[in-house]
Parts: structure tokens; sequence; C-alpha cells
């Protein structure tokens, strides 16, 4: 790689044209309104060629400790040129001391172990067209004021503060809840992404309260194209399979720690479905 050749900038919205066609060429099935989400609540990097974008990637901070890194696409011809490693070094110094995670390919291991990365679980991602089932009477929908206990039970499962993730998924998803005399103790969110609709986050105490969130939500979108990703952890693999969700594919969860903040995560809550791979 020349610098001469390359430039590495801050993203802006002006880049979202060329990062979507960057996407696309990668077979991706990001939209720009995906991108303009993920931008929203990241520090993006694009790497230009004669004003081209070939490189992205973002990092999303959750609170001052944690991070996700995302949206890592090189252009093919860009490849074998070290233009992959100077956008995550850009990245990482951008999340500074932040504990920063990550979901690789195969191909993408060597470098992320080079930089410190260390694998620790994997994800499996299912997808096709949503199955009639029953919606489950003990679920029902978000209501408006929902959002400060949603953000409460995200953090108490994730391990750290993803408030400004969750105040642009009320905006764009709908939340479905479970209530125990009425507060909430498990929730759910879909939304429209890529060529359908995305689940995540699935927040509950337990598989059963996960099961009945995502069967209330594929029940109110029967027919619908449906993505979910999952950490092969909770089992649900089989079940989603079941419900006409494919497993087509997945990738290595990974976590590089600068051992400067210890995580913190209470063991009655944990995330059953991720917000998507693309937003870590």
């Amino acid at each position: 790689m020349t610098t001469r050749q390359i430039i590495i900038e801050e993203m802006t919205p002006g880049h979202l044209e060329g990062a979507v066609e960057l996407s696309r060429l990668v077979e991706w099935p990001h939209r720009r309104e995906d991108w303009e989400l993920a931008q929203s609540v990241s520090r993006g990097i694009v790497a230009l060629e004669e004003e081209r974008v070939v490189a992205t990637i973002m990092m999303t901070p959750y609170g001052d400790h944690a991070a996700a890194i995302n949206m890592v696409i090189v252009d093919a011809a860009m490849r074998g040129r070290g233009l992959g490693r100077k956008m995550m070094e850009e990245a990482l110094a951008k999340a500074g001391e932040r504990t920063c995670r990550l979901t690789a390919t195969r191909e993408g291991l060597p470098l992320y172990e080079k930089l410190g990365f260390v694998t620790t679980g994997e994800i499996v991602q299912h997808q096709g067209e949503a199955l009639a089932v029953s919606a489950p009477a003990r679920v029902s929908w978000a209501e408006s004021g929902d959002l400060a206990r949603l953000e409460l039970l995200d953090r108490e499962a994730f391990g750290h503060d993803r408030s400004a993730l969750m105040k642009r998924l009320f905006e764009s998803a709908k939340f479905a809840v479970i209530r125990d005399e009425g507060d909430i103790q498990a929730f759910s969110a879909i939304r429209p992404f890529g060529r359908g609709l995305v689940i995540g986050p699935v927040v509950a105490r337990n598989a059963t309260e996960a099961k009945a969130l995502i069967d209330f939500l594929l029940a109110h979108h029967q027919g619908r194209f449906v993505r979910v990703d999952t950490d092969v952890s909770t089992d649900l693999a089989e079940w989603l399979t079941g419900r006409g969700l494919a497993h087509v594919g997945g990738g290595i969860t990974m976590r590089r720690s600068t051992a400067t903040h210890k995580e913190s995560r209470p063991a009655h809550y944990r995330t059953y479905a991720l917000v998507s791979q693309a937003l870590g």
C-alpha cells in the first residue's frame, strides 16, 4: 500500500453511497438505512482511492469501557497491501483503552490475533421466511415510556452501557416485552434490515423467555424474511431451524482487552440474539 494512492479519513454521510456499493460488492445485504444507523452510533473510517471508497471500518463505543469493531470491508482489489491492518489500527486508536469485540471470518483470524484479539465463541446466523407460530400470551408490545427499563436490562445482559444504540433502536425497531407484575423482565426487538427483518437484541433470564419473545415477533411477521444472529452457546440453532430460519453461516467472536476495566455481567440475564453482526 502506498499512502499517495490511498487516503484514509473519517467517515461522513457523503461516504455512505460508496460504502453501500462496497458492501454490495462483497455480497452483504446492508441498505443505506442500515449503514446510516451504524454510522449514527459509531466513529467510522474510510479508505479512498481517487475518491472511491475501497475500505471501511467502524468503532461503536459502548460507554467509556467497551466498543465493537464492525463494518470491516476491504475491496478485493486492495487486499494484500496491508490496508486491512491499517484500518484496524485506526479503529483501535479511536477505541483507546476500551475493551473491543468483533465477529471475525476464518480469513480474518490471523490479522485479529496479531492485533491482540482472542477467540471467545461462535456466532451462528439463521434466516428465512418465518413459519406460522402462535403468539405467546405472556408477551406484549413495549410502550413509549419503556426505554429506560430496556436500557437497564440491556446493560445487565451485555455488561456495558449501550444506551446510545438502544435509543436509536427504539426509534427504528418494534420491541416486545415480558412483564411480571407490570415490570419488564425480558425484551426483544425487530426492525427492517437487509433483505427483510432482523431480530435482536433478545435479552432474557432463560431460554424459555427468549423463545417466547422470538415466537411473538415471528407470529406478527409470518412469511416475512427474518434474520437472527445468536451465540452457539444459547443452543437455539435447532429450534430456529424449526421456525423456518435455516443456518446460513456465522462468525467467530473475538475480544481484545486492555485489562484496565473489569466487566460485570450479572448471571440472571443474557443476550440470546445479537443486534446483528453489523453492530457487534
